[in-house]
């Protein structure tokens, strides 16, 4: 390996993997971040729980800073998808931008692809914060608003029950079979409203969202949550047999270590909340065992 060839590969240029690459660029690593474009934090009109900001900030912005701070210290940013990682001896080969790349850890930053629901322009919905995907995230915004969940099981009355905390005006949309929803006894308790309607009659107006109810009246929303859950962007893990879960996403030790030797996972592709903050401490933790890693590999056996 040249000398300055990367020494590890960080997949996905998400908050998760904009951590990773200060860290360890830090710990004076060549590292490569390969960009696939369009992480999730892009699609955050303002984060309002972003520690540090009490003003809010956008998702732009924060990649931004976050990208700012890894190449000052020499991390290397490159748009593109890896197309594939194999094993190759003690480290692994990924083929980026029509090359093959060997390097001695990985850490998959990759995250997951959210259903959203089928709504014309959902996409600019989510910029103007009328469809959201996090009420952990923003869930504060929806106090006393009228609010609306659409789910197809009973993940969709979890995040009603949720969104409870904030205001008394919440209706969950259920496009799913009535096989997969249990929770209508405890939704009746908490005071949640429930409406059955196919996806194709819900529809955004202007500054509000209308869904078309039985009785062919149209019901005006503050805001709209989709609870229609997420896929992980596991695909190379899941070639090189690493361990997941029923949900797709990575199990990981708590040195966010993958069953693959030398692969590493943080963020929302791991088990768990789809949080920046999470995800920078994983990622954290990470590149700090990729790190403590690479040195004993190297004969540094004093930690």
């Amino acid at each position: 390996m040249s000398d300055d060839s990367p020494e590890v590969l960080i997949v996905g240029a998400g908050p998760a993997g904009l951590t990773a690459a200060t860290y360890l660029a830090r710990f004076r690593r060549r590292v490569l971040v390969a960009d696939g474009g369009a992480p999730r934090a892009c699609w955050i009109p303002v984060s309002h729980n972003m520690p540090g900001f009490p003003e809010g900030i956008t998702g732009d912005a924060i990649l931004k800073r976050m990208t700012d701070q890894a190449t000052e210290y020499g991390a290397v940013i490159e748009s593109g998808r890896v197309e594939g990682l194999t094993r190759d001896g003690d480290g692994f080969v990924a083929r980026l931008n029509g090359r093959e790349l060997r390097v001695r850890a990985v850490l998959l930053a990759t995250g997951v692809v959210d259903h959203h629901p089928d709504l014309p322009g959902v996409e600019r919905a989510i910029e103007r914060s009328l469809v959201r995907i996090c009420p952990i995230c923003d869930g504060y915004e929806a106090i006393d608003k009228a609010v609306a969940v659409i789910g197809d099981d009973d993940r969709g009355v979890r995040e009603a029950a949720f969104l409870r905390t904030y205001s008394d005006r919440v209706t969950l949309i259920y496009i799913g079979s009535p096989q997969a929803l249990t929770g209508q006894d405890e939704m009746a308790r908490l005071g949640i409203e429930l409406i059955r309607a196919p996806i194709d009659n819900v529809r955004l107006e202007g500054d509000r969202v209308t869904a078309l109810s039985w009785g062919g009246t149209f019901r005006a929303f503050d805001l709209v949550y989709s609870a229609l859950g997420t896929s992980a962007n596991a695909e190379l893990a899941r070639a090189l047999d690493a361990r997941t879960g029923e949900d797709g996403r990575l199990f990981v030790d708590p040195h966010q270590a993958t069953s693959v030797k030398g692969l590493y996972a943080a963020g929302d592709v791991v088990r768990g909340l789809n949080q920046i903050a999470v995800a920078s401490a994983e990622a954290a933790v990470a590149a700090t065992a990729i790190h403590n890693a690479l040195r004993e590999a190297d004969g540094w056996t004093i930690s």
